[in-house]
């Protein structure tokens, strides 16, 4: 669990969003980690999808029933019920859900949620303060809008891609930062709506995109484009705007440095023993350093390919120099930084198998922090009780059930 804070005398404040009740339709990432992020900090989310289960329960799997990592880390603190939207019967079943609830969490194109029964007028006819959140690929507007996409494709279409790698080939990252930037959005965008529904009295739809979110991260580069026409093209791991900036060999793995500005390139130099590339007009500025990285980054790997990455790490830290090791999977899992940081939360699975190394989430409050107190459910564990809650006799969720509706 992150974080232990108590209030005063001793009694544990009430999470954030306890009381607050949210329907997760989302599949993959950025409807189920919006999603995710409400559940850590107390909200009650029910997590809808088809019997069986969703596609995104076997994506990279790592548990004997072939449930994948990407489905636990998103679906922590969830309870799970199964509906058919295809049915008709699934309908008054949305409805009553509906009726009790704060929020509702969608990822798909926005012409589609008429056809799930979840676009904004149906839902608000339903519940009028309702909450609806729609973390589309392409937004509500433009020619787009109706189309699918997944995390790459906001990487190839933000200018990222294009960037990365060099000119011969560029490269996506199989880290699915679009996918997280969109949640993270949405899940801001949830709360905001919250603070004014307070007001207010009224719901709102609030829209998120992966489109969006990755022109935002690359905003730097785009506004500099737009406004001189530089036409940058990818140069490896080197930075365009600084350096050395750029990926290192040492003797026994790989290392990262990030100098900017002229204090960090003061010390670097000091550090590497060229003082005098303070005085050489190609080193004058960040952005000079950035046009004549090569050379700093051949100095650099001059410098490291004489030493070991725990040596040359020190060196830099003593200097004040910003590095770190570039670590495998199995070596971020067990680096000391990681374990003292408490992000890695390992969590107790049904059936007694091995806990589960979930993520928390990198945000603190000192006074109500966000927890996982719960694994990823099962397929439709909680459907029964869910369904007797909206006031569905025992008779009527057998019936359910037996027609494959839930």
């Amino acid at each position: 669990m992150s974080g232990d804070a108590q209030a005063e005398g001793g009694q544990t404040p009430r999470p954030v969003l306890d009381g607050v009740r949210v329907l997760d339709f989302g599949k993959y990432v950025a409807g189920p980690y919006c999603a995710a992020i409400l559940a850590d900090f107390g909200a009650e989310v029910i997590r809808i999808e088809r019997p069986g289960g969703g596609d995104d329960r076997t994506v990279v799997p790592v548990t004997a029933n072939g449930e994948g990592a990407l489905f636990a880390q998103m679906n922590r603190n969830k309870a799970s019920m199964c509906l058919d939207q295809r049915q008709a019967d699934a309908t008054e079943v949305v409805r009553r859900l509906v009726g009790t609830a704060d929020v509702v969490i969608a990822n798909v194109p926005e012409p589609m949620l008429v056809e799930l029964g979840l676009d904004y007028a149906t839902l608000s006819a339903i519940k009028p303060d309702i909450i609806l959140v729609n973390a589309s690929s392409f937004g509500a507007e433009g020619p787009w809008a109706g189309r699918g996409g997944f995390d790459s494709v906001g990487q190839a279409m933000c200018g990222s891609t294009y960037l990365s790698g060099d000119e011969a080939r560029h490269y996506r990252t199989p880290i699915t930062w679009v996918d997280h930037a969109t949640a993270l959005y949405a899940a801001i965008g949830v709360m905001m709506a919250l603070l004014e529904r307070r007001e207010s009295g009224r719901g709102q739809q609030v829209g998120a995109s992966l489109l969006g979110s990755a022109l935002s991260f690359s905003a730097t580069y785009l506004i500099e484009e737009a406004m001189i026409g530089i036409g940058r093209k990818a140069i490896g791991n080197r930075s365009f705007v600084n350096g050395p900036t750029d990926l290192f060999a040492c003797r026994d793995g790989e290392i990262v440095t990030q100098v900017v500005g002229d204090g960090l390139f003061r010390r670097w130099t000091r550090l590497i023993g060229e003082p005098h590339w303070l005085d050489d007009p190609r080193f004058a500025t960040d952005a000079s350093r950035g046009e004549h990285g090569a050379i700093l980054s051949e100095r650099m790997a001059a410098w490291c390919a004489e030493r070991d990455c725990a040596g040359a790490l020190e060196a830099l830290a003593r200097a004040g120099i910003p590095a770190g090791p570039v670590l495998s999977p199995s070596a971020a899992l067990t680096h000391p930084q990681v374990a003292a940081s408490g992000l890695i939360e390992p969590v107790a699975l049904e059936g007694g198998a091995p806990s589960m190394p979930l993520v928390n989430l990198p945000v603190r409050l000192s006074r109500t922090p966000s927890r996982i107190v719960s694994p990823p459910p099962a397929s439709g564990a909680d459907s029964v009780r869910i369904l007797t809650s909206l006031g569905f006799t025992a008779a009527q969720v057998r019936d359910l059930a037996g027609r494959g509706v839930i």
